[in-house]
């Protein structure tokens, strides 16, 4: 790090040694402790400078087209990018992912911004650069990976951790730091718009998978941020940023658990605050969850980042701040380090606080010391660091770099193959036989982005430049099926819209239909940002019914009596019901990236047998509030009490496959268990059909006496067991007592003595295997300590 005659004013260590000539300063010596470089550099700098490090910039946000964050149009400002960051900045928003930008010409642009600005200002820090990755590195030409709900579906932590380094490998080429992601809300509501960014309603699922994600990421030198911290999926009806109505007991047993197994099992730096208020607390005001939760209970060590604008919404929105000043005050006391995507509260309003003597130093100097740290462990504070990422010192070929490589189309293959859940197959329509012809209709049959989520760089960004390609290879549904069918007539009809009440294609695509030998009907989603699309941010539902005139055309189709088989490409689950019993097979697919296309095609043909499970269920009727299969007894369904039968069309946990599994001879290693110890739960599962295929273990355990209400079951682990026809294996989970820990009456969590239902099987509501045991001893309160995840593994089954 070159120090330049205008930063005179903070003196050299004259002990230092220098390298390539350039003065070593206390705090860019990488031998030296980083708390003491930390310390070194607080010492040196102004308040201007402290608050620059709380602040961020949006370069070029004025030549952004289309709202890429809620209220945009209102609160992004056009800025002088000297001006807002002479005194430094902390963060550089999206500098890729806002607009279409070439990858060799973005790394170079942000190397640029990062040289001017080391050289430009007094103590020459460089910004930590941070862009959106939920679906894989949001930016032009890069791989297009399924959306988080479609992970879920995989039940298989390993792949998603190998997608996450692929992931963070491709964003650290070009000289990003940080990624915005994993999404770790737990879905209440699945009329929420979100939906399709989760990883489901169970928080052991989530957190389990969250936790991949975040090692994937970390481990390629991202700092992974998890969102939205905490209750943002709860909302009243679903609307986002709505209120949130939620008891202490559940948002500490179904929200928060995820979020603490990401931070200590998945290693997260980074948090973000949710948009909305818990019983009228905003999380960004929130010092009982920023600091009292996330940081005393749980000792995370990272920064908190607000959510975009959610420091200015205190004051425009939530109301409980008079001005930018005091909402900058408000949620530095509270916890949150960094404001994005641009500086409102944390810059001057906050400096005259400070000055004041309104806001203590301390604040200030406890935030900065948390952004430094991260700058210090990334590398950023050392002696000779440079601007330039690796892209830019190697031989990147005349295409440039390649963002979509063989390597990160594989990983995106397999995602989408295993996480297509095959729903019901009663006629054995499926797969479907070679020379039968088929009617391939419906809207989401021949548009590849239809198997993009809302924060993919297609669906994302390129809506507003509709003169650009794709930038990546993604065939649709229509076309892979042609090349994975080539003796098969198909023939495409679209029969109407994903979201306008256009019917004038339904009389074409019945006529094809009634041709056909089988009927496929691809319907679902298209997911887009605040209205624009039927998933995505601010794309939220009224009710469950497919979107648009869709379920119209499902009707239409069945009238014909062609066997329909019926494909839903989406992003939330949608009620079903209607069609038990009158389609000959469903097959479910949350929104399956690139390589969706040709997943679809080998599982409609067979040549992919499909393992993917429900992290969501798939609920019966469109109406009511819908409820997840987490719930006490009267949760359910409780004839004589209420009229209304939530039974879900299929659970949660639920998915089929082209052979079959039987579970045998459930064995526990003891019958009592104290209330600190562990046991190891076993079983068989054998492939009884005539083809190789994968099953997903689950184990479940259900809490009959205790002092609150508490679900019917509950997931206790899963596990992804492949098998060869006839073949057996044994699958083992350890099992610890700290797994069925619960908010008790006093709101602690404890372990209580008494009954533990152990169950085993396929799904939520399929539990062939039970088996009680008893927690003896007294009852535990646990903390942080407590054992988060189950581990599982697979042994020979012994010859008998």
């Amino acid at each position: 790090m070159t120090m330049s005659s205008s930063r005179a004013d903070a003196e050299p260590d004259p002990t230092s040694p220098a390298r390539n000539g350039d003065p070593v300063w206390p705090w860019s010596d990488p031998l030296t402790p980083i708390d003491e470089r930390v310390a070194s550099l607080l010492a040196v700098m102004t308040l201007e400078e402290k608050l620059a490090q709380l602040g961020s910039v949006w370069p070029g946000v004025d030549s952004v087209i289309g709202d890429v964050a809620p209220m945009q149009g209102v609160l992004a400002q056009d800025v002088d990018f000297e001006a807002a960051t002479a005194e430094g900045i902390g963060h550089l928003t999206r500098p890729f992912g806002t607009k279409p930008v070439e990858p060799t010409e973005g790394a170079e642009q942000l190397a640029a911004r990062q040289r001017d600005l080391t050289r430009r200002t007094r103590l020459g820090i460089p910004a930590l650069a941070h862009e959106e990755c939920l679906t894989g590195f949001t930016t032009y030409r890069a791989s297009v990976f399924p959306a988080s709900i479609a992970w879920a579906a995989t039940f298989d932590p390993p792949l998603v951790e190998r997608m996450a380094l692929a992931i963070g490998s491709g964003m650290r080429r070009l000289g990003v730091h940080q990624g915005l992601s994993p999404v770790l809300d737990v879905v209440r509501d699945y009329r929420w718009g979100r939906v399709e960014e989760t990883l489901g309603e169970d928080p052991y699922l989530v957190g389990h998978m969250g936790a991949a994600y975040v090692r994937g990421l970390e481990s390629a030198g991202i700092i992974a941020t998890l969102k939205h911290f905490a209750g943002y999926s709860a909302s009243r009806a679903a609307r986002n940023h709505a209120p949130v109505s939620m008891g202490r007991r559940e948002f500490a047993d179904i929200i928060l658990p995820p979020f603490e197994t990401a931070i200590r099992e998945g290693g997260a730096r980074s948090v973000m605050n949710s948009y909305s208020d818990v019983d009228g607390v905003p999380a960004a005001a929130d010092y009982a969850l920023l600091t009292g939760v996330l940081r005393d209970e749980w000792g995370f060590t990272g920064t908190v980042v607000s959510d975009y604008w959610s420091l200015a919404f205190l004051h425009t929105m939530h109301r409980v701040a008079g001005s930018f000043g005091e909402a900058g005050a408000i949620g530095l006391s509270a916890g949150l380090d960094v404001e994005l995507p641009n500086t409102m509260c944390y810059g001057q309003p906050l400096a005259d606080l400070v000055r004041e003597g309104v806001v203590p130093m301390e604040l200030v100097d406890r935030s900065v010391g948390r952004v430094l740290r991260q700058k210090a462990e990334l590398g950023l504070l050392d002696a000779g660091w440079s601007p330039d990422p690796d892209t830019l010192a190697e031989d990147s070929g005349a295409d440039g770099v390649d963002l979509d490589p063989p390597a990160h189309r594989d990983i995106a293959r397999l995602l989408a193959e295993r996480s297509v859940i095959l729903l019901d197959n009663p006629g054995n329509a499926l797969p479907l036989a070679s020379g039968q012809s088929v009617a391939l209709v419906g809207p989401c049959a021949n548009d590849a982005n239809a198997f993009f989520g809302c924060y993919s760089f297609p669906n994302h960004v390129l809506p507003h430049h509709p003169d650009l390609p794709t930038g990546i290879e993604a065939p649709s549904l229509l076309e892979a099926l042609l090349v994975e069918l080539p003796e098969n007539d198909v023939l495409h009809s679209i029969g109407c819209p994903v979201k306008t009440p256009d019917r004038s294609g339904i009389p074409a695509a019945v006529a094809a239909a009634r041709d056909a030998d089988v009927c496929v009907a691809v319907v679902g989603d298209r997911a887009a940002l605040f209205g624009l699309g039927t998933s995505g941010e601010g794309c939220d539902a009224e009710d469950l019914s497919l979107p648009g005139v869709q379920d119209e055309l499902v009707e239409a189709l069945l009238e014909t009596g062609t066997p329909v088989v019926l494909v839903v490409v989406s992003g939330r689950p949608y009620a079903l019901g209607a069609y038990a019993g009158r389609v000959a097979a469903t097959v479910q697919a949350f929104f399956p990236g690139e390589e969706g296309g040709p997943a679809l095609a080998g599982v409609l043909s067979g040549r992919v047998n499909p393992s993917g499970k429900l992290p969501v269920q798939i609920p019966r009727t469109r109406g009511g509030q819908p409820g997840t299969y987490l719930a006490p007894p009267l949760g359910g369904n409780s004839e004589g009490i209420s009229n209304l039968d939530p039974t879900p069309a299929f659970p949660f946990g639920h998915g089929l496959s082209y052979t079959e599994f039987a579970y045998s001879d459930l064995r526990v290693s003891a019958q009592s268990v104290a209330t600190d110890g562990e046991i190891e739960v076993s079983f068989t599962i054998t492939n009884t059909g005539s083809r190789a295929g994968t099953e997903i273990a689950q184990l479940y355990y259900g809490d009959p006496v205790a002092q609150v209400a508490r679900p019917v079951s509950q997931l206790a682990g899963f596990l992804r067991v492949p098998l060869e026809a006839a073949a057996q294996a044994r699958v083992v989970f350890r099992l610890h007592a700290d797994r069925t820990a619960f908010t008790g009456i006093d709101n602690r969590r404890i372990v209580e003595p008494g009954e533990i239902t152990l169950s085993a099987g396929p799904s939520s509501t399929f539990l062939p295997l039970t088996y009680s045991v008893r927690l003896t001893g007294p009852v535990r309160h646990v903390g942080g300590d407590r054992v988060l995840l189950t581990p599982a593994r697979i042994e020979a089954v012994p010859a008998s």
